[in-house]
């Protein structure tokens, strides 16, 4: 159902607008309208001066920076003890003051150790590189000359390229008139390492050369080049000892500022982000000379809490008045859903088509009663819902921080009751499983023993009655929602339909033998009338609309036919189970037809139960087009 909504002016002094802001944004249920189009002085209603959010921006991006250094340190922890009350009470401009303060004060130690931290980074990096490489070539060490004046470089060539290594070396061999050494190794499976000795007078004309063929060239650091290679590995691994004392060192230092400052940091962006965000609704707000200026919608059950707090902070100096509101004013009004508990997740829903008008009905909790019905009704296995119910459990605690997630699962978990009532009605846990066992046998009811399989007709005229009065239903709400916006054409239309689809019924039941012969004049006449208020109301397309509307009748037929698809299956799955001789393989195979059913089960049913309420059901009422209720303050979780 939708919350009777509210229209108010909030009007005070001007000097005081930035605080009454706050207690409106706080307080987060006030719907914002366009306060300069109200008019209630002899004087007009202004824009509020508007103000530059730059400086705000440019302090938050300073502080986010901040923060992305010290997150890493118990950022969950922190996050739940936000020192609010320590910055609460500022003006925006000691808030301003404050958090630039701080910044100034962290910034240049952050940098100085972030650099540092990065700085070694990569040079651990490198020489993890260096390690690799000498570790792959120190084997060849002793094929190299022990020469001064020499260089040694090592080229990387990938395996599939290897064939560059014969244009490479004669060229090497002209530059150096053939005073080189070439060997060459494996350096891992897609890599060659390539080991070039030459006289250092050549170094020059080399590197251009190797720089302009674009070869992966390594050049081992001159404090590791001029030693054994084992030295060199040894000092490497010195020297990475070295960066990661001092790196950790950094963290600790690191972890010691956020233990200090994250809490301060995280709060002064919270509330320099809520005031970015008041800002950005400044144009909906008006003023005069010495008035500040608010209007707009509220829940009626949020009102007296708003007066509450806007007069512990004022007193009598700011006044809420409730405006006067016509019928045709109200469809401007924001929709807010407010359903009981057991309607509450359906409203996930409604979210994906556009929102009821103001006066108009939330089909939510019709919703919440028919979409599990027709979920069980198309399921009906007790162990299937029992696998629902435990993975829809699963899923919301391990997703409780994911608002559209704990919304599905509770549909789903909702879903799963019918599923297990329909199930022992129709004698199902995993197909046929239980009744072959013994333990659970389809009911008779209405003289119907409803096994499935068998009672396909039953279940085709139960599934086609429950259309024609889910269909009833929906056309009785429209008559209603005619009536409440006086539109008489539409209240016509709606009964002719009533009349027309009633008349026709029970002329197929009366040529049935079910409805005596006698009453067929009365039901043609019936028709006929029926005919003509659908003329008056809709004109053709109303006429046409019988058609249709019997159409979406005999949608509801799928209730019946997915079901069967899915016993079907489970029954497959048991046969094949029974029939393969060996029984590890027969389970495997039973278990796995019966987890694909199940996750059939979860969509299938869910996608069809919701186009019977969007197409067949809101046709016959449902407008839609109302404005979705966006308070101003902050998003609650």
């Amino acid at each position: 159902m939708l919350q009777k909504m509210k229209q108010v002016l909030v009007v005070g002094p001007k000097r005081d607008y930035q605080r009454i802001i706050d207690v409106l944004y706080q307080a987060g249920s006030l719907h914002l309208e366009d306060a300069k189009t109200e008019s209630f002085t002899q004087m007009p209603i202004g824009p509020l001066d508007s103000f530059n959010a730059d400086e705000v921006l440019s302090l938050l991006v300073r502080i986010k920076g901040q923060i992305q250094i010290l997150t890493p340190v118990d950022a969950k922890k922190q996050l739940k003890s936000p020192f609010i009350e320590k910055y609460a009470g500022l003006s925006y401009d000691e808030l301003k003051l404050t958090a630039t303060s701080l910044c100034d004060s962290l910034e240049e130690r952050l940098r100085s150790l972030e650099t540092r931290k990065g700085d070694l980074d990569v040079r651990y990096t490198t020489l993890l590189r260096y390690e690799k490489i000498i570790k792959k070539i120190s084997p060849l060490e002793q094929q190299l000359p022990i020469l001064e004046g020499f260089e040694v470089t090592i080229l990387i060539i990938q395996k599939e390229y290897e064939s560059v290594l014969e244009i490479i070396r004669p060229f090497i061999s002209e530059i150096t008139r053939n005073q080189f050494e070439f060997i060459s190794a494996d350096l891992d499976e897609k890599n060659i390492a390539v080991i070039t000795v030459f006289s250092k007078k050549y170094a020059s004309k080399v590197h251009d050369f190797l720089y302009s063929k674009n070869v992966n060239e390594v050049r081992i650091p001159q404090e590791y080049s001029n030693m054994p290679l084992d030295d060199a590995l040894t000092l490497i691994e010195a020297d990475k000892k070295a960066i990661t004392l001092e790196i950790s060192e950094i963290s600790e230092k690191i972890r010691e500022i956020s233990t200090r400052w994250y809490s301060d940091l995280i709060t002064l962006k919270t509330l320099l982000s809520d005031f970015l965000e008041e800002t950005s609704a400044y144009s909906n707000f008006g003023q005069t000379d010495y008035t500040f200026v608010v209007k707009g919608w509220i829940p009626k059950k949020s009102l007296p809490a708003i007066k509450k707090a806007l007069h512990v902070s004022f007193g009598d100096a700011v006044v809420v008045n409730e405006l006067e509101v016509e019928k045709e004013t109200e469809d401007s009004a924001p929709v807010y859903f407010d359903n009981p508990f057991w309607a509450k997740p359906f409203e996930f829903f409604m979210n994906l088509v556009q929102p009821p008008r103001y006066r108009e009905i939330d089909p939510t909790p019709i919703i919440a009663i028919f979409f599990p019905l027709f979920f069980g009704l198309i399921v009906g296995d007790i162990g299937y819902g029992l696998i629902i119910l435990i993975f829809s459990l699963v899923v919301r605690f391990h997703f409780k921080e994911i608002a559209w997630i704990q919304q599905m699962m509770a549909i789903l978990m909702i879903s799963s009751i019918p599923t297990i009532i329909f199930g022992y009605v129709f004698g199902e846990f995993f197909g046929d499983f239980a009744e072959h066992m013994g333990w659970l046998h389809p009911l008779t009811l209405f003289g119907v023993t409803w096994n499935r399989i068998e009672a396909i007709i039953p279940l085709l005229v139960l599934t086609i009655g429950i259309g024609v009065f889910h269909v009833y239903l929906g056309l009785s709400l429209g008559i209603y929602n005619a009536a409440r916006h006086h539109k008489k054409k539409h209240i016509v239309e709606k009964v002719g339909m009533l009349g027309a689809i009633s008349s026709i019924l029970l002329l197929v039941l009366s040529f049935a033998g079910h409805v005596p012969e006698s009453v067929q004049i009365f039901l043609f006449i019936l028709l006929l009338i029926s005919v003509i208020g659908l003329i008056y109301g809709g004109g053709s397309r109303g006429v046409i609309e019988i058609m249709g509307t019997i159409g979406n009748i005999m949608s509801y037929a799928r209730l019946m036919a997915i079901g069967l698809a899915s016993v079907i299956l489970a029954l497959v799955a048991n046969r094949l189970a029974h029939e393969i001789g060996i029984l590890i393989v027969g389970i495997i195979i039973a278990i796995l037809l019966h987890a694909l059913n199940i996750l059939l089960a979860m969509f299938s049913p869910s996608i069809h139960s919701l186009r019977l309420h969007v197409v067949e059901f809101f046709s016959k009422f449902y407008e839609g087009g109302g404005i979705p209720y966006r308070p101003f303050g902050k998003e609650r979780l």
